[in-house]
């Protein structure tokens, strides 16, 4: 082959897609190319084209314009133009021009059809549907071989390895006991047709039947423990272990809705965890000082590292790790309620922000309040003061540290009485301004966490009311959606940071995380949805007439590949001993992750244009 050809083959096999052809296919691929050059200044692509052709940059620049002359992208070397190939045209460009010299390969159209037609993983490339290559580059992201502290994240379901066996309510104790028996089983779930309504176990026989005196002939009933703790089959197994060890229970029925489809035990959880080191859910509540628990919080920074390196989603690892939140605050709730006494009314503890999304990483502050019973007299105000302090300084020595903003339980504003929080959010709904909008991403994101959840639901259920169908209150929450943008536009694709401290990065938290959770709020608070996990909120939304089926698993991939990205740039910090931040640099990704962040940010853009004109947010920016 001629030398200037290899050249050519070994420029395209380098870079995707063509670095998934063949040896013999990229051995041929030259040969099918033309060399053009353009002269800083053309018109892109060239006016004098006879044929539709794909266009890949070899060296220089090109900017692409949208109908109102606004840049949507610019190409440099390694880019492709696709779109006279009538494929995919993310950019929403119609014009374009040169900016440096340029020298380009151009591949027509009918040849690039053949590559697709012959090569699957080619043609995946090029798939018509922003999903699938979402979906493609998460699936990427998470094909890693370290699988093991992954399925501390998996579901419980994946620890089912039987059908479940049951047994009608009305069958008598000796029926149960001899099924077990023939089983090799310590439980038998009893149910009244399809409904579980209660469980027997080994220990119920020993101690409600035998030791008792009940006749085994008697029902079942008789000694079955009812008002059963259970999970759904996509529950968590971490937080699976963080109820059994805090109700101190063995047996767990596992549902699907209203169906029992099995059933886990202490001895599978134990079994499970003896492989996996960072399960800290049972030792946080074996802990009883904050030096305990701030020792096992330290493993954190770490656990994340060994999800992010392994297959676990970026949803699971800040749900898993929000549990660990969640243990750690109850644990120090209950060793200051052992010093100080109980409360003299009901309350709650309530998170906001990120831990109440469940989206937490090792890198996190503290944000969360008090919600008192109206009960509350002024001489219980210092109970209550003291209990926050406590806590919030304990979740500070644990690495929370105190929210920047002061929306802590340990500040007063913060620490009221329900009456006083509708209060809040009836001045915050019905003349939103700044300081509502401010808090929005915090108190609009409320989740309990340890306490009567009763008064929080009374809460949140008028919160929902008075937010559903309000169209000046979700203006305001629109533009404010409005006020992060994803970072594209320059300097080949991405708009970077130039301040000194972070040079040459972006911020992936606050141009591509926060953009999406913003946009999820408003669906949520319109519709009155209950949900507070930004992928939750975002299937609810696909649910309604608010957003589409197809836009909401665009924005639920773009939001798990991005966070993925985010994952995995702490945890390489983590491994390098450089503290946590979001600041990701391009230059750290490979040329594929760049282009499906690309992807991703444009998903984002759409979904703001969208809401920018739907509500005409840009009259209060």
């Amino acid at each position: 082959m001629e030398i200037e050809l290899v050249e050519i083959r070994d420029f395209l096999a380098e870079r995707p897609p063509f670095d998934v052809l063949p040896k013999e296919q990229l051995d041929l691929l030259p040969k099918q190319l033309e060399i053009r050059y353009l002269r800083r200044g053309s018109l892109f692509p060239p006016k004098d084209v006879t044929k539709s052709e794909l266009y890949i940059i070899r060296s220089g620049a090109v900017e692409l314009l949208d109908e109102h002359d606004n840049l949507v992208e610019k190409l440099g070397e390694g880019g492709i133009y696709t779109t006279p190939c009538q494929l995919i045209n993310f950019s929403r460009a119609s014009q374009g021009f040169v900016t440096e010299d340029t020298l380009l390969y151009v591949m027509s159209c009918d040849y690039l059809k053949t590559l697709r037609q012959s090569e699957e993983s080619f043609d995946r490339h090029f798939s018509e549907s922003m999903r699938d290559r979402l979906k493609q580059a998460i699936r990427a992201l998470q094909d890693h071989t370290d699988h093991s502290i992954a399925l501390m994240t998996g579901e419980i379901s994946s620890l089912i390895k039987k059908t479940p066996i049951t047994a009608e309510v009305n069958s008598t104790i000796r029926e149960i006991a001899m099924v077990m028996s023939e089983k090799n089983i310590s439980s038998m779930m009893l149910t009244s047709g399809a409904k579980l309504v209660g469980m027997i176990t080994d220990r119920d026989l020993r101690k409600r039947c035998v030791a008792a005196g009940v006749s085994p002939d008697s029902p079942a009933s008789e000694i079955m423990t009812s008002n059963l703790e259970t999970v759904q089959e996509n529950t968590l197994i971490i937080q699976a272990l963080m109820i059994m060890t805090k109700l101190q229970v063995h047996h767990l029925p596992v549902m699907n809705g209203e169906r029992v489809v099995g059933m886990v035990t202490a001895t599978d959880l134990a079994r499970h965890q003896s492989t996996n080191s960072a399960f800290l859910a049972a030792d946080i509540r074996k802990t009883e000082t904050l030096t305990e628990l701030a020792a096992i919080n330290e493993r954190l920074p770490e656990l994340q590292f060994q999800l992010a390196t392994s297959s676990a989603t970026a949803l699971h690892t800040g749900d898993a790790i929000s549990s660990i939140t969640d243990s750690i605050t109850i644990r120090l709730i209950e060793i200051a309620e052992a010093e100080i006494g109980p409360a003299p009314v009901p309350y709650v503890w309530m998170c906001g922000g990120s831990q109440a999304r469940r989206e937490q990483t090792a890198h996190s502050d503290q944000d969360n309040a008090l919600l008192i019973s109206d009960e509350m007299k002024p001489e219980h105000a210092p109970y209550f003061e003291e209990l926050a302090k406590r806590v919030c300084d304990g979740l500070n020595a644990c690495g929370y540290i105190y929210c920047p903003g002061n929306a802590m339980a340990s500040n007063p504003k913060w620490r009221q009485t329900l009456q006083v929080w509708r209060k809040y959010f009836n001045t915050w709904i019905n003349k939103p301004e700044p300081m509502a909008l401010m808090l929005s991403s915090i108190f609009f994101d409320l989740r309990p966490v340890h306490g009567e959840s009763e008064l929080f639901n009374e809460l949140q259920s008028e919160i929902l009311n008075k937010t559903r169908g309000n169209g000046i209150f979700t203006a305001f929450m629109a533009a404010n959606a409005l006020q992060h943008r994803p970072p594209l536009g320059f300097f080949r694709s991405f708009v970077l940071i130039h301040d000194g401290a972070h040079d040459d990065t972006f911020d992936v938290k606050h141009r591509g995380i926060v953009p999406i959770t913003d946009i999820a709020r408003v669906f949520a608070l319109t519709k009155g949805l209950t949900q507070v996990n930004t992928t939750n909120r975002l299937r609810a939304a696909a649910e309604t007439s608010i957003l589409s089926q197809e836009m909401g698993e665009n924005l639920i991939d773009a939001l798990e590949f991005i966070a993925s990205i985010r994952s995995n740039h702490q945890a390489e910090q983590f491994r390098l001993g450089i503290k946590m931040d979001n600041y990701v640099s391009p230059g750290e990704l490979s040329e594929l992750d760049r282009k499906h962040l690309k992807d991703a940010f444009r998903v984002i853009q759409d979904m703001q244009e969208t809401l920018d004109n739907r509500y005409q947010g840009g009259r209060f920016r």
